[in-house]
């Protein structure tokens, strides 16, 4: 465990394991690295494992602005120069698969492919022009409002446990974070903004979704021929947390057909 200094923020990261194809991870938005307690030991067996809280987040530290997809990209790019480490399969949930899809754009170099889990991306247009309601509501009470908002990712197969550790955690995310995050992931989030940027990968994707709305959609983006979008349909947006095994499992195998 470590914390590095990267331009005007101090992230905390670890950094275990060893073997071939280092993997990263990158958590969602109001939470943090420990959200990959389910797949960090498991990969560390036979890669390094690389998990980050992104600024503002866990124990990173919190600026007053740049919580933004491309700004948090430009962290990790820092912090992964810093780690002289190979390129990367660089696995994000909801934000944070924004996230690793904006340092697959904006640094090619340091990602080898992405695991996009339930992404935060290629959200229908019409959700931007209902934004007001919801910035007035977090600017009067940011924190219900967030969980008010990342409740609706439930289904009744999410263990209750999930739900208390999310929702009490969100509680202790600084109340500018939690506004501005949600602010700015519109510029990336919405159809007609991430379709022609996610167009700019060019690596393989593996992207599995809560619900299959979006699966042909990004399917018709990507640019290599090994990657694949997926659903499970009935699973909440925690799709890692809730069915770990078969998420790990999943990803090792498409993780062969990368060395063909």
């Amino acid at each position: 465990m470590a914390f590095a200094r990267v331009g005007e923020v101090e992230l905390f990261y670890t950094d275990e394991g060893e073997g071939e194809s280092p993997m990263l991870f990158v958590h969602g938005y109001s939470c943090d690295s420990h959200d990959w307690i389910w797949q960090l030991p498991h990969f560390a067996r036979t890669h390094r494992v690389i998990a980050v809280d992104l600024r503002g987040h866990g124990r990173s530290s919190v600026p007053d602005d740049g919580f933004e997809a491309r700004t948090f990209a430009a962290d990790i790019a820092a912090l992964l120069d810093r780690l002289s480490c190979d390129p990367v399969v660089a696995t994000g949930h909801s934000l944070g698969a924004v996230v690793v899809s904006a340092l697959a754009v904006e640094r090619p170099s340091l990602v080898r492919a992405l695991v996009c889990v339930d992404p935060g991306y290629l959200v229908a247009d019409e959700v931007a022009t209902s934004i007001k309601p919801l910035i007035d509501a977090l600017d009067a009470a940011p924190v219900p409002t967030v969980q008010a908002l990342i409740s609706r990712g439930y289904t009744d197969a999410t263990p209750a446990h999930l739900r208390t550790w999310h929702l009490r955690r969100l509680a202790g995310v600084p109340e500018h974070v939690l506004c501005q995050a949600i602010v700015n992931l519109n510029t990336l989030a919405v159809r007609s903004a991430s379709e022609p940027y996610l167009r700019r990968r060019s690596c393989p994707v593996l992207s599995l979704y809560a619900a299959g709305e979006r699966v042909g959609i990004e399917r018709a983006l990507f640019g290599d021929d090994r990657s694949r979008a997926l659903s499970w349909d009935g699973c909440g947006h925690w799709l890692h947390q809730e069915r770990p095994s078969e998420f790990n499992a999943l990803v090792d195998d498409w993780l062969t057909t990368l060395e063909t």
